[in-house]
């Protein structure tokens, strides 16, 4: 069940929407979950509780302001290139903070959520135990704005809308804030490779091999840039590996977890 937290990030009050699921231990491992451009807490559905239970880890699941039933974002605000910065520097820290977590704690985020645990773990190094990312985005690739753009008709012409206002209760909120600065004219120059040579946790990387928002060189690019990295590179599988194989993730992650240091760095498209 969800809960909701008042919380001051950057100057702004807000309302986040979160959830423990897990392990009930306060004193087990936490992994923290940030969700994709058009996620929510209540669209990640089963695999947080999945995955922490067969990890032995408590999970923190939220919505970030502008999505799920946290803060919606205000009609006439427009995100900038630094949306994910500010995410990442300000509203993560004021959530842990206001939810007395000091860490070392870990991170799972999903498209935009794992950018934004990029840049969190290279800003926060000293409290970041280890950062699994899932379809990240480290540039801008004109492959993946055509995925984009397609989402963008969908909204305006199918049921897509419908479907998301399940998860949001300010759908247009959560669809435009994200659609329209990743179709921004100078978004095309949004990146974080020069973030990640900041990064001293281990990191593990999954992307499927069809993911239609991005290519590997999205992962490979982590992987060049920081040292420790491993790959999971998933056949039949799109833009949500915990959707398309939950099962192999699961199974990865729960033993990135266990030893990170012990996976090994360069894992085949079948394990990790």
């Amino acid at each position: 069940m969800s809960e909701l937290i008042h919380i001051t990030a950057g100057g702004r009050p807000l309302c986040i929407e979160h959830a423990w699921v897990g392990v009930p231990d306060p004193q087990a491992p936490l992994l923290v979950f940030l969700h994709e451009g058009l996620g929510s807490l209540a669209m990640w559905r089963d695999f947080p509780e999945r995955l922490c239970r067969a990890a032995g880890v408590r999970g923190l699941v939220y919505s970030r302001p502008g999505y799920g039933r946290s803060t919606p974002r205000p009609g006439a605000e427009r995100w900038g290139l630094d949306f994910m910065h500010i995410q990442a520097e300000q509203v993560l820290p004021a959530l842990l903070d206001a939810l007395g977590v000091v860490g070392p704690y870990h991170l799972l985020g999903h498209s935009d959520g794992g950018s934004i645990s990029l840049i969190h773990a290279a800003r926060a190094a000293g409290r970041v135990a280890s950062c699994t990312v899932m379809a990240p985005h480290i540039l801008v690739e004109a492959f993946g704005l055509i995925s984009i753009r397609e989402a963008r008709r969908a909204y305006l012409e199918t049921d897509l809308r419908a479907k998301l206002a399940r998860y949001h209760d300010d759908v247009d909120s959560a669809f435009w804030g994200w659609n329209d600065i990743w179709l921004a004219p100078d978004f095309p120059q949004w990146q974080i490779t020069s973030e990640l040579k900041n990064i001293v946790a281990p990191v593990l990387a999954i992307q499927g091999l069809d993911d239609q928002y991005g290519t590997m060189a999205q992962i490979d690019g982590i992987a060049a840039a920081h040292p420790d990295t491993r790959l999971l590179k998933l056949p039949a599988c799109g833009h949500s590996p915990h959707k398309d194989q939950p099962e192999a993730v699961i199974d990865a992650v729960s033993r990135f977890l266990a030893d990170p240091l012990a996976a090994p760095k360069r894992p085949n498209a079948h394990a990790a």
